[in-house]
């Protein structure tokens, strides 16, 4: 798909019976930026309004991914002056993660090649959700200091047995079978086959439903859904059913199977406040009635994480000098108090993350 120079960073156009978003920063494999959430929300919009428009239709532009994330370097930027772009950013974010996944008319994504982190909020709320044999999913948050957010612990929690927990704390990639029996996705469909499903959705009928965009889509489905994390879930189930890391570590070390050393090895790689908080989330996100009330208390925990010194340390050591290499502060989970932790779900009063 071949780019413009003067073209903007979210394209937003008809097509027959689609509504097309393309995230269009190839060359940053489509982050996403907080005038993009804003033109997104217009767009939806526009698309929601007009009866010409049967479906909805999210791709990413250039041949690497529908989306990298949201636009870190710019956070990581604002975080160091102590700026207010993360109040903005996510609060945009969230609301549209929240809006796609009760959008009234079906949407579909093209979750080809990475889709990681804010790729998966524009994607995995959705109500058709397309990956291929190049998709390469995941939540990766916790080793900058952060935890899956964009609705990704309402995901995560939902996911089979232990697996989400497993993904959210690991950050380790889906393909495309392991995300769809994480019930991150719904079919495999070769990525030589996306080309001509767009063409047949955008030649549906306007008034076309949810089953008829669901029965067009398994039309160029390859039935691909052999999931390589499913064979070793009794593992995962066991590893990573408790309620604190540092018992979920223990499991681990207890194993001393190679599956368990190489998971304790990228376990030990992340923030450790990161793995605390990212693990009360799923628990809490668990026992939560609706996306909204975990993107509320994602959002709580999203203002504290970007004060924090392991964000700004992460995004160093990942983005910035690339050094991988991040000095975590605490350096280990048995030092991670309920105190530290406790900033992360405190109310945050007018700040509160309030849906229409």
């Amino acid at each position: 798909m071949r780019v413009l120079a003067d073209e903007p960073d979210l394209i937003v156009r008809r097509e027959g019976n689609v509504g097309v978003v393309r995230l269009n920063r190839p060359k940053a494999i489509n982050a996403v930026t907080l005038e993009m959430f804003r033109e997104m929300h217009k767009a939806l919009d526009q698309f929601e309004a007009d009866p010409a428009v049967g479906l909805v239709l999210l791709e990413g532009a250039g041949e690497r991914g529908l989306c990298a994330g949201g636009d870190i370097r710019s956070l990581w930027e604002s975080a160091n002056v102590g700026g207010d772009l993360g109040k903005e950013f996510w609060r945009e974010e969230y609301l549209l993660n929240a809006r796609i996944a009760k959008f009234p008319k079906p949407y579909v994504a093209f979750m080809d090649g990475i889709v990681m982190g804010g790729g998966v909020g524009l994607s995995a709320h959705g109500g058709h959700r397309v990956v291929t044999e190049r998709t390469r999913l995941a939540m990766p948050e916790a080793g900058l200091g952060f935890f899956p957010d964009v609705g990704g612990t309402w995901l995560l929690s939902h996911a089979p047995g232990e697996i989400g927990t497993y993904f959210g704390l690991t950050g380790q990639n889906m393909n495309g079978p392991d995300a769809i029996y994480a019930d991150f996705a719904d079919v495999v469909v070769p990525s030589r086959k996306l080309a001509a499903l767009r063409e047949t959705l955008a030649a549906l009928d306007p008034g076309a439903d949810s089953s008829r965009v669901k029965a067009t889509i398994a039309g160029f489905a390859n039935g691909d859904a052999g999931s390589s994390v499913a064979a070793i879930r009794p593992r995962i189930d066991a590893w990573f059913a408790h309620g604190r890391m540092d018992d979920i570590m223990a499991a681990l070390q207890r194993d001393g199977s190679e599956l368990a050393r190489s998971t304790l090895k990228t376990l030990s790689e992340k923030s450790p406040r990161g793995l605390v908080v990212t693990l009360k989330l799923l628990r809490l996100a668990r026992a939560s009635a609706t996306l909204e009330d975990c993107l509320a208390r994602e959002y709580r925990a999203a203002l504290a994480v970007f004060t924090s010194d392991d964000f700004r340390e992460g995004v160093r050591a990942a983005i910035i000098d690339k050094d991988r290499n991040p000095k975590w502060s605490p350096s280990t989970i048995e030092e991670v108090t309920p105190e530290m932790i406790a900033p992360y779900f405190a109310n945050v009063g007018a700040d509160e993350l309030v849906f229409n």
